[in-house]
């Protein structure tokens, strides 16, 4: 049998780690708001309130953090940071299915924060051991192991929950990252060399390091901007998909489903979007996937039909599997091998903020215009957002024929 060649080698480990590492974020959010209630006798506000605290925090310090350990990564490599975080993970999750009071589980879902940077890190290291030629492929395949992990997550969560306990499922996914850390640990291969930095007074900022950087800053407001107009949707979802059935019939499992179709469409996609964008250019993906978005997101909010809604979201998952590794592919190849590090995380902290202010404004537009202004406003969004790239990154404009 042919040995498969090393970077290859590290695609299928990193692969099978995001995975698990999406699935171990992702199966523990469908019941964590009922776990905080096990926790206390609260009334429904309070509830709320540390529900509330207890998602966002661990955003909150994955936005402020992740700079911090992408500088670390650059210095010592990101096979270091991809084991501090399986590890940290493995540790901090076991350890919150023992919490007894409320504020030891937000405690905890702190250091989760802490300990966030397994993706990002292996997004970078293929990004640098991989040939360019193939860095675009190799980024979308990537793409789908995390994605299709945070789509199967909830349902093995769920089973998991009802099968043992809210407690054990995350004991058990603290295993399962476990053994992230170990394959990691012995399946990845980094040929790390350290850039040599001048020791002067002032060292310059990243920034200034880059080429283009009015390039990169443009690309990690996209990312914010492309995951606030996903987790925009998240809180109305159910909500949605209740008032479209009537309230009759099987609405958490209808509401699954279409909660789960654009991860399917971005699993199927991204890998061949990528491919594509190695061949004729990753601008024209990059034009699309925001073409396609905004052609998708607006006629959402005025749909009468389950089904229809459902063809719709499972359109959205083709943008996101055009937009999040495209916008990969150009910081990578935007940025100084030695940097790389540094910009993956600095994007998981642009990520963290849009789905920060997704979940924020998402609400509060609903609110204000029911459901349907969600979708509008998604979609305005995002055209501002294609504006404001072909207004300030000139090489991603179309080039008509004359």
């Amino acid at each position: 049998m042919k040995k498969l060649p090393e970077w290859q080698r590290n695609l299928a480990v990193l692969w099978l780690g995001c995975f698990v590492a999406g699935v171990g974020f992702s199966e523990i959010a469908p019941f964590l708001s009922l776990y905080v209630e096990q926790l206390g006798s609260f009334d429904k506000s309070t509830l709320s309130l540390y529900s509330g605290i207890t998602y966002a925090v661990t955003f909150f310090v994955v936005a402020v953090v992740s700079p911090l350990w992408g500088k670390l990564a650059d210095r010592r490599g990101r096979k270091l940071m991809l084991l501090r975080s399986s590890l940290g993970l493995a540790i901090v999750i076991g350890a919150c299915g023992f919490v007894h009071q409320v504020w030891t589980l937000i405690l905890l879902r702190f250091l989760q924060g802490l300990c966030a940077g397994y993706i990002p890190n292996a997004t970078a290291l293929i990004a640098t051991e991989t040939p360019k030629a193939k860095s675009g492929s190799a980024l979308g395949i990537l793409t789908t192991g995390y994605v299709s992990g945070n789509l199967i997550g909830p349902i093995i969560g769920g089973v998991l929950a009802q099968v043992f306990s809210i407690r054990m499922t995350f004991v058990l996914t603290g295993g399962l990252l476990l053994i992230v850390f170990f394959l990691s640990w012995f399946g990845v291969h980094e040929d790390f060399k350290p850039a040599a930095v001048p020791k002067t007074q002032h060292q310059p900022s990243l920034l200034q390091q880059v080429a283009d950087p009015r390039t990169i800053i443009v690309l990690l407001f996209s990312t914010m901007i492309i995951q606030m107009g996903n987790n925009s949707i998240t809180p109305i979802i159910s909500l949605f998909v209740k008032e479209l059935m009537h309230g009759v019939g099987p609405i958490t499992i209808a509401a699954g489903v279409i909660a789960a179709l654009p991860g399917i469409s971005t699993l199927i996609s991204a890998p061949r979007l990528g491919a594509w964008g190695d061949e004729h250019g990753p601008g024209k993906v990059l034009l699309f996937g925001f073409l396609f978005a905004i052609v998708m997101y607006i006629p959402q909010g005025l749909v009468t039909s389950v089904w229809l809604l459902g063809i719709l979201r499972f359109m959205i998952g083709i943008s996101d599997g055009a937009l999040f590794p495209t916008v990969q592919t150009l910081l990578a190849k935007g940025t100084p091998q030695h940097l790389t590090g540094s910009i993956f995380s600095w994007n998981q902290s642009f990520q963290a903020l849009g789905s920060m202010l997704g979940s924020l404004l998402g609400g509060l537009v609903s609110n204000w215009f029911d459901y349907n202004g969600v979708f509008s406003f998604t979609a305005l969004s995002l055209t501002l957002n294609l504006l404001l790239i072909l207004w300030l990154i000139p090489a991603l404009r179309p080039k008509f024929q004359h």
